[in-house]
């Protein structure tokens, strides 16, 4: 463009200049118009000079001021040349800056404050010594075009942006200030809630950012005032349907699974409908939070938004009993395809899409099938930051007495915002965890319990190939052997992740796993 524009120039230059020859030839062949001499023509040699100054009688002097033009215009056409050199050479650097732009587009930060220090009227970064002087001779000359420059500064700062936003938008790990993310409390007739709900207040930072909305089924007075007492604090609402639910003979006896899916659906709906709010964590009324509870959720707000792999955040470890989870680093974080529930985040929009399907009863297990997952995962703790204190409820105690009792909850408080949680997105996490995974040394269940072959804290791993060997391996070390739609609890890629006497062991099945066969469950 450029080039061409120096050629339009050049042109133009060149037709004026041969113009103001031909006129100057025609002026110079006519008389001169000096001072009138008695023979009545001009007297080329009077005192009247051939001057750009004014003839006698105030007559303006032609021919010199053609001349005055024309020199006038030899100055302009050379500044033009030069300028015109500059510009070519300009455009040379503009190119080897814009490749280097390409190669050094990680380089984010240095390139931004180019772009600050040089904004539209000087849309190329200059580096060295030449393009300093360059800069500055542009400035004492005539404006060159910039209808390039500028366009390939705009590209640049969008490309960088771009690369930006997608490396680095999750630095902070914090969900900003104006975000609201509310705690639905889901209740029934447990008085017990009070516990709960003394927690969630005594470590809640902000009343305006988290508030707190429980909601109660069952219409249980008792607990109806408990709630009531905490005023303000809390926002109280009840479910208006507390009838029966029509079901199957041999599901009578499930009919409290039946009337917590209704329940769920409609306080869900009231949340994100009523209230509009854009995402929620729910609890039950026999959860007890850790201190750095609403740090946790809060700082892994942005990483839900971001990844479309991920479909909810759970505060909840399965396999945390405290002699299976690493008491020294409460930080540690983990994806997993197993849906844990239990403190468990949700946005608004995976509730439009699961709530026109929701089911009847029995939903926790519902959303652990293939049709809901959809391959998706869940973040979930080392350590957990809630634990369940209901042995009383509709489970009538499952597994409360054999795991959920001997559950560790977190004691020390993590600043997870001020953490670069990004290494949780699907790309980063697949690749480390694959490679820590099958770059441990493999081993038998009994070198493990034995230990007198091993050294140091590991990590190991230990193979199965069948649901069967997986359960036999899961008892013997201590886990829960259970599978729901063929996903062990906390496994991520068939993996569960454990300690075993101190050392890390991750129960694997063979490398180059594909996808989980619900036939085992």
């Amino acid at each position: 463009m450029v080039r061409k524009k120096g050629s339009l120039i050049l042109c133009g230059a060149f037709l004026f200049v041969a113009w103001n020859a031909l006129l100057l030839l025609y002026l110079w062949g006519r008389p001169p118009i000096g001072r009138l001499g008695e023979g009545g023509g001009a007297e080329p040699g009077g005192k009247e000079e051939w001057s750009g100054g004014r003839g006698k009688g105030g007559q303006g002097n032609l021919a010199g001021e053609v001349i005055r033009l024309a020199e006038e215009v030899e100055i302009q056409l050379e500044t033009q040349k030069k300028l015109l050199k500059q510009i070519e050479s300009h455009r040379a650097v503009w190119a080897r800056h814009k490749d280097v732009g390409k190669r050094e587009i990680d380089d984010t930060k240095e390139v931004k404050q180019e772009i600050v220090h040089y904004p539209l009227k000087h849309p190329f970064p200059l580096k060295d010594n030449v393009n300093d002087r360059a800069k500055t001779e542009i400035q004492h000359t005539q404006k060159p075009d910039h209808t390039v420059a500028p366009q390939f500064n705009l590209e640049q700062h969008q490309a960088i942006e771009e690369k930006k936003e997608e490396n680095n938008k999750l630095e902070t790990s914090v969900a900003p200030p104006g975000v609201v993310i509310p705690i639905l409390v889901i209740a029934c007739d447990r008085v017990t809630v009070k516990r709960s709900l003394d927690r969630l207040i005594q470590y809640r930072p902000s009343p305006e950012q988290h508030p707190i909305v429980v909601s109660q089924d069952c219409g249980h007075t008792e607990t109806a005032r408990v709630i009531g007492s905490y005023g303000d604090q809390v926002t109280h609402i009840r479910q208006p349907d507390l009838s029966d639910i029509r079901v199957r003979p041999e599901h009578r006896k499930f009919q409290g699974y039946y009337k917590i899916a209704r329940h769920y659906r409609w306080a869900l709906n009231q949340v994100f409908n009523t209230f509009s709010h854009s995402t929620v964590v729910i609890v039950e009324d026999d959860l007890e939070v850790a201190p750095d509870f609403f740090e946790y959720f809060r700082a892994l707000y942005p990483i839900l938004r971001s990844d479309p792999t991920l479909w909810c955040v759970s505060a909840w470890n399965d396999n945390g009993r405290d002699a299976l989870v690493d008491p020294s680093k409460p930080e540690l974080l983990y994806r997993t395809d197993f849906f844990p529930g239990l403190g468990w985040m949700l946005l608004k929009e995976m509730w439009d899409e699961l709530e026109p399907k929701w089911p009847s009863a029995f939903w926790d297990d519902w959303m652990r099938q293939p049709e809901q997952r959809k391959d998706r995962s869940c973040i979930r703790p080392e350590i957990s930051r809630t634990i369940t204190f209901g042995r009383k409820g509709v489970s009538l105690g499952q597994f409360f007495d054999q795991y959920l009792r001997y559950i560790k909850l977190n004691t020390e408080f993590v600043p997870f915002t001020e953490q670069d949680l990004s290494y949780l997105l699907k790309e980063k996490y697949d690749e480390k965890f694959i490679k820590e995974v099958y770059s441990a040394p493999l081993v038998k269940i009994e070198d493990l319990q034995h230990g007198s072959s091993l050294r140091g804290p590991g990590p190991y791993r230990v193979q199965y190939s069948s649901r069967d060997s997986f359960k036999v391996f899961a008892r013997n070390l201590g886990v829960m052997d259970d599978l729901k739609s063929g996903v062990p609890r906390t496994g991520y890629r068939g993996v569960v992740s454990f300690l075993y006497r101190g050392r890390r062991v991750f129960l694997a099945p063979p490398e180059g796993w594909t996808q989980y066969d619900i036939s085992w469950s």
